[in-house]
Protein backbone atom coordinates (compact mmCIF):
# COMPACT_ATOMS: atom_id res chain seq x y z
CA UNK A 1 0.00 0.00 0.00
CA UNK A 2 1.44 3.45 -0.92
CA UNK A 3 2.77 5.30 2.12
CA UNK A 4 1.32 8.67 1.12
CA UNK A 5 -2.47 8.86 0.87
CA UNK A 6 -4.58 11.31 -1.04
CA UNK A 7 -5.99 14.04 1.23
CA UNK A 8 -9.47 15.45 0.65
CA UNK A 9 -11.91 17.75 2.43
CA UNK A 10 -15.59 16.93 2.88
CA UNK A 11 -17.86 19.92 3.43
CA UNK A 12 -20.49 18.95 5.97
CA UNK A 13 -23.28 21.41 6.86
CA UNK A 14 -21.39 22.91 9.81
CA UNK A 15 -17.80 21.63 9.63
CA UNK A 16 -15.13 20.60 7.13
CA UNK A 17 -13.74 17.11 7.70
CA UNK A 18 -10.41 15.83 6.41
CA UNK A 19 -10.32 12.33 4.90
CA UNK A 20 -7.32 10.37 3.68
CA UNK A 21 -7.63 7.80 0.89
CA UNK A 22 -5.32 4.94 -0.09
CA UNK A 23 -5.63 2.36 -2.83
CA UNK A 24 -7.86 1.88 -5.83
CA UNK A 25 -11.46 3.00 -6.41
CA UNK A 26 -13.64 -0.03 -6.95
CA UNK A 27 -11.67 -2.23 -4.57
CA UNK A 28 -12.84 -3.53 -1.23
CA UNK A 29 -13.70 -0.47 0.85
CA UNK A 30 -12.52 0.07 4.41
CA UNK A 31 -13.42 2.96 6.72
CA UNK A 32 -11.06 3.65 9.64
CA UNK A 33 -12.19 5.86 12.55
CA UNK A 34 -9.78 6.96 15.28
CA UNK A 35 -10.12 7.34 19.05
CA UNK A 36 -10.62 10.49 21.12
CA UNK A 37 -7.58 12.76 20.93
CA UNK A 38 -6.05 10.90 17.98
CA UNK A 39 -6.21 11.34 14.21
CA UNK A 40 -6.59 9.48 10.91
CA UNK A 41 -2.88 8.92 10.32
CA UNK A 42 -2.61 6.75 13.43
CA UNK A 43 -3.93 4.04 11.10
CA UNK A 44 -0.99 4.26 8.66
CA UNK A 45 0.68 1.07 9.91
CA UNK A 46 -2.59 -0.86 9.77
CA UNK A 47 -3.11 0.35 6.20
CA UNK A 48 0.45 -0.71 5.29
CA UNK A 49 -0.53 -4.35 5.78
CA UNK A 50 -3.71 -4.26 3.67
CA UNK A 51 -3.99 -5.18 -0.05
CA UNK A 52 -2.93 -2.51 -2.52
CA UNK A 53 -6.04 -2.94 -4.67
CA UNK A 54 -8.43 -1.99 -1.87
CA UNK A 55 -9.94 1.47 -1.35
CA UNK A 56 -9.25 2.64 2.20
CA UNK A 57 -10.45 5.79 3.93
CA UNK A 58 -9.41 7.23 7.30
CA UNK A 59 -11.28 10.24 8.67
CA UNK A 60 -10.26 13.01 11.04
CA UNK A 61 -13.32 13.55 13.21
CA UNK A 62 -14.36 17.11 14.08
CA UNK A 63 -11.96 18.70 16.52
CA UNK A 64 -9.19 16.29 15.52
CA UNK A 65 -6.37 16.19 13.00
CA UNK A 66 -6.89 18.42 9.96
CA UNK A 67 -10.66 18.74 10.43
CA UNK A 68 -12.41 21.83 11.72
CA UNK A 69 -12.53 22.60 15.44
CA UNK A 70 -16.26 23.19 15.53
CA UNK A 71 -18.52 21.83 18.27
CA UNK A 72 -20.57 20.20 19.56
CA UNK A 73 -18.13 17.44 20.52
CA UNK A 74 -20.75 14.90 21.52
CA UNK A 75 -20.74 11.23 20.58
CA UNK A 76 -24.10 11.39 18.74
CA UNK A 77 -22.71 14.32 16.73
CA UNK A 78 -19.61 12.32 15.81
CA UNK A 79 -21.84 9.42 14.77
CA UNK A 80 -24.00 11.68 12.60
CA UNK A 81 -20.88 13.20 11.05
CA UNK A 82 -19.78 9.68 10.12
CA UNK A 83 -23.11 9.06 8.41
CA UNK A 84 -22.46 12.12 6.22
CA UNK A 85 -18.96 10.80 5.48
CA UNK A 86 -20.31 7.39 4.45
CA UNK A 87 -22.81 8.97 2.07
CA UNK A 88 -20.32 11.42 0.57
CA UNK A 89 -17.70 8.71 0.01
CA UNK A 90 -20.27 6.34 -1.47
CA UNK A 91 -19.47 3.53 0.93
CA UNK A 92 -21.15 0.19 0.20
CA UNK A 93 -20.32 -3.14 1.82
CA UNK A 94 -17.27 -1.62 3.51
CA UNK A 95 -15.42 -3.03 6.47
CA UNK A 96 -16.03 -0.49 9.22
CA UNK A 97 -13.20 -0.22 11.73
CA UNK A 98 -13.21 1.98 14.80
CA UNK A 99 -10.97 2.33 17.84
CA UNK A 100 -12.39 3.51 21.16
CA UNK A 101 -14.75 6.45 20.45
CA UNK A 102 -14.35 5.62 16.76
CA UNK A 103 -15.79 2.15 17.34
CA UNK A 104 -18.82 3.68 19.05
CA UNK A 105 -19.30 5.97 16.04
CA UNK A 106 -19.02 3.10 13.54
CA UNK A 107 -21.79 1.29 15.43
CA UNK A 108 -23.90 4.47 15.34
CA UNK A 109 -23.45 4.80 11.58
CA UNK A 110 -24.08 1.13 10.88
CA UNK A 111 -27.15 1.06 13.11
CA UNK A 112 -28.68 3.93 11.14
CA UNK A 113 -27.56 2.93 7.61
CA UNK A 114 -26.52 -0.71 7.37
CA UNK A 115 -26.05 -0.50 3.58
CA UNK A 116 -22.64 1.09 4.06
CA UNK A 117 -21.09 -1.95 5.77
CA UNK A 118 -20.61 -5.70 5.39
CA UNK A 119 -18.51 -6.29 8.52
CA UNK A 120 -17.42 -4.35 11.62
CA UNK A 121 -14.13 -4.55 13.52
CA UNK A 122 -14.51 -2.72 16.82
CA UNK A 123 -11.18 -2.12 18.55
CA UNK A 124 -12.01 -1.67 22.24
CA UNK A 125 -14.98 0.56 21.31
CA UNK A 126 -15.77 2.12 24.72
CA UNK A 127 -19.34 0.90 24.77
CA UNK A 128 -20.07 0.47 28.46
CA UNK A 129 -22.70 -1.75 30.08
CA UNK A 130 -26.36 -0.75 29.67
CA UNK A 131 -26.46 0.14 33.37
CA UNK A 132 -23.77 2.78 32.85
CA UNK A 133 -26.12 4.81 30.67
CA UNK A 134 -28.65 4.90 33.52
CA UNK A 135 -26.12 6.23 36.01
CA UNK A 136 -26.96 9.82 36.89
CA UNK A 137 -23.49 10.44 38.35
CA UNK A 138 -21.49 10.15 35.18
CA UNK A 139 -18.32 12.10 35.95
CA UNK A 140 -16.51 13.38 39.00
CA UNK A 141 -15.75 16.64 37.16
CA UNK A 142 -18.09 19.62 37.20
CA UNK A 143 -16.77 21.14 33.98
CA UNK A 144 -14.44 20.54 31.06
CA UNK A 145 -11.88 22.84 32.65
CA UNK A 146 -11.75 20.55 35.69
CA UNK A 147 -10.91 17.48 33.61
CA UNK A 148 -7.18 16.61 33.85
CA UNK A 149 -6.92 16.12 30.08
CA UNK A 150 -7.87 19.79 29.59
CA UNK A 151 -4.62 20.71 31.36
CA UNK A 152 -2.29 18.54 29.29
CA UNK A 153 0.54 20.23 27.42
CA UNK A 154 -0.68 21.46 24.05
CA UNK A 155 2.33 23.35 22.63
CA UNK A 156 5.60 21.97 21.24
CA UNK A 157 8.46 23.64 19.39
CA UNK A 158 8.92 20.70 17.00
CA UNK A 159 7.65 17.19 16.30
CA UNK A 160 10.87 15.88 17.84
CA UNK A 161 10.06 17.82 21.01
CA UNK A 162 6.76 15.96 21.39
CA UNK A 163 8.35 12.64 20.45
CA UNK A 164 11.14 12.99 23.02
CA UNK A 165 8.78 14.10 25.76
CA UNK A 166 6.48 11.06 25.53
CA UNK A 167 8.50 8.23 23.94
CA UNK A 168 9.45 6.57 27.23
CA UNK A 169 6.20 7.28 29.05
CA UNK A 170 3.11 5.07 29.33
CA UNK A 171 1.14 4.30 27.30
CA UNK A 172 3.37 5.37 24.39
CA UNK A 173 6.36 3.25 25.42
CA UNK A 174 4.35 0.08 24.67
CA UNK A 175 3.36 1.15 21.14
CA UNK A 176 4.84 0.07 17.85
CA UNK A 177 7.57 2.72 17.33
CA UNK A 178 6.38 3.73 13.87
CA UNK A 179 2.80 4.18 15.09
CA UNK A 180 4.10 6.50 17.81
CA UNK A 181 6.09 8.44 15.21
CA UNK A 182 2.95 8.81 13.06
CA UNK A 183 0.98 9.93 16.12
CA UNK A 184 3.47 12.74 16.77
CA UNK A 185 4.14 13.76 13.17
CA UNK A 186 0.51 14.11 12.14
CA UNK A 187 -0.90 15.07 15.54
CA UNK A 188 0.56 18.57 15.46
CA UNK A 189 -0.38 21.65 13.42
CA UNK A 190 1.17 25.14 13.24
CA UNK A 191 0.28 27.11 16.35
CA UNK A 192 -2.24 29.89 15.85
CA UNK A 193 -0.99 31.91 18.82
CA UNK A 194 2.62 30.97 19.59
CA UNK A 195 5.85 29.92 17.93
CA UNK A 196 6.04 26.28 16.99
CA UNK A 197 3.28 23.67 16.91
CA UNK A 198 0.17 22.74 18.85
CA UNK A 199 -1.90 19.60 19.27
CA UNK A 200 -4.34 19.17 16.39
CA UNK A 201 -6.90 18.06 18.96
CA UNK A 202 -6.77 20.83 21.57
CA UNK A 203 -6.75 19.53 25.17
CA UNK A 204 -10.11 21.16 26.00
CA UNK A 205 -11.69 19.52 22.95
CA UNK A 206 -10.34 16.12 24.01
CA UNK A 207 -11.65 16.67 27.54
CA UNK A 208 -15.04 17.68 26.13
CA UNK A 209 -15.28 14.37 24.26
CA UNK A 210 -14.48 12.37 27.39
CA UNK A 211 -17.10 14.34 29.32
CA UNK A 212 -19.72 13.48 26.68
CA UNK A 213 -19.16 9.72 26.50
CA UNK A 214 -22.52 8.88 28.08
CA UNK A 215 -24.54 11.05 25.72
CA UNK A 216 -25.98 8.20 23.68
CA UNK A 217 -27.41 4.84 24.77
CA UNK A 218 -26.40 2.89 21.69
CA UNK A 219 -27.94 -0.45 22.63
CA UNK A 220 -31.19 0.00 20.66
CA UNK A 221 -29.01 0.36 17.53
CA UNK A 222 -26.83 -2.63 18.43
CA UNK A 223 -29.82 -4.97 18.48
CA UNK A 224 -30.67 -4.02 14.88
CA UNK A 225 -27.22 -4.76 13.39
CA UNK A 226 -27.23 -8.01 11.43
CA UNK A 227 -23.77 -8.22 9.84
CA UNK A 228 -20.82 -9.91 11.57
CA UNK A 229 -19.12 -7.84 14.27
CA UNK A 230 -15.77 -8.56 15.91
CA UNK A 231 -15.01 -6.89 19.24
CA UNK A 232 -11.31 -6.77 20.15
CA UNK A 233 -10.66 -5.89 23.79
CA UNK A 234 -8.02 -5.91 26.48
CA UNK A 235 -8.57 -7.17 30.03
CA UNK A 236 -11.51 -5.31 31.58
CA UNK A 237 -11.08 -2.16 33.64
CA UNK A 238 -12.38 -1.95 37.20
CA UNK A 239 -15.90 -0.57 36.67
CA UNK A 240 -15.90 1.10 40.08
CA UNK A 241 -12.79 3.15 39.31
CA UNK A 242 -13.09 6.68 37.99
CA UNK A 243 -9.45 6.79 36.93
CA UNK A 244 -8.62 6.89 33.22
CA UNK A 245 -6.72 3.59 33.23
CA UNK A 246 -5.79 2.90 29.61
CA UNK A 247 -3.82 -0.21 30.49
CA UNK A 248 -7.20 -1.97 30.64
CA UNK A 249 -10.39 -2.03 28.57
CA UNK A 250 -13.40 0.21 29.26
CA UNK A 251 -15.55 -1.92 26.92
CA UNK A 252 -18.29 -4.04 28.51
CA UNK A 253 -17.06 -7.66 28.34
CA UNK A 254 -20.49 -8.86 27.21
CA UNK A 255 -20.75 -6.37 24.36
CA UNK A 256 -20.08 -8.79 21.48
CA UNK A 257 -22.95 -11.00 22.63
CA UNK A 258 -25.43 -8.12 22.21
CA UNK A 259 -24.94 -8.20 18.42
CA UNK A 260 -26.84 -10.78 16.41
CA UNK A 261 -23.56 -12.10 14.98
CA UNK A 262 -20.90 -10.88 17.37
CA UNK A 263 -17.49 -12.38 18.16
CA UNK A 264 -15.59 -11.50 21.31
CA UNK A 265 -11.79 -11.53 21.09
CA UNK A 266 -9.98 -11.04 24.40
CA UNK A 267 -6.36 -9.91 24.03
CA UNK A 268 -4.99 -9.99 27.60
CA UNK A 269 -1.44 -9.24 26.50
CA UNK A 270 -2.48 -5.85 25.06
CA UNK A 271 -3.92 -2.61 26.44
CA UNK A 272 -6.75 -0.39 25.28
CA UNK A 273 -4.37 0.79 22.54
CA UNK A 274 -4.55 -2.46 20.57
CA UNK A 275 -4.13 -0.85 17.16
CA UNK A 276 -1.10 1.11 18.33
CA UNK A 277 0.63 -1.91 19.85
CA UNK A 278 -0.09 -4.47 17.13
CA UNK A 279 -1.30 -2.87 13.87
CA UNK A 280 -0.65 -6.10 11.97
CA UNK A 281 -3.09 -8.00 14.18
CA UNK A 282 -5.82 -5.44 13.54
CA UNK A 283 -5.05 -5.64 9.82
CA UNK A 284 -5.49 -9.41 9.92
CA UNK A 285 -8.98 -9.04 11.43
CA UNK A 286 -9.87 -6.50 8.72
CA UNK A 287 -8.74 -8.91 6.00
CA UNK A 288 -10.69 -11.76 7.56
CA UNK A 289 -13.79 -9.57 7.70
CA UNK A 290 -13.43 -8.61 4.05
CA UNK A 291 -13.09 -12.27 3.05
CA UNK A 292 -16.19 -13.39 4.94
CA UNK A 293 -19.45 -13.82 3.06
Amino acid sequence: MPASPKQMTLNLPDVDLCVFEWGVPGGQQVLLVHATGFHARCWDQVVAGLPEDWQIFAVDMRGHGRSGNVGPYTWPQFGNDLLHVCEMLGLADAVGVGHSMGGHCVVHACGHKAKHFKHLVLVDPVILSPEAFKNSTKHQFDSVQDHPVARRRGQFLTVADMHDRYAERPPYATWDPQVFTDYCEYGLVPSATKEGLELACPPKVEASVYMADFDENIYPLISSITMPVVVLRANPRDETSQEMDFSASPTWPELAHQFQHGQDVLLPELTHFIAMQDPGLVGDFIKSGAAAN
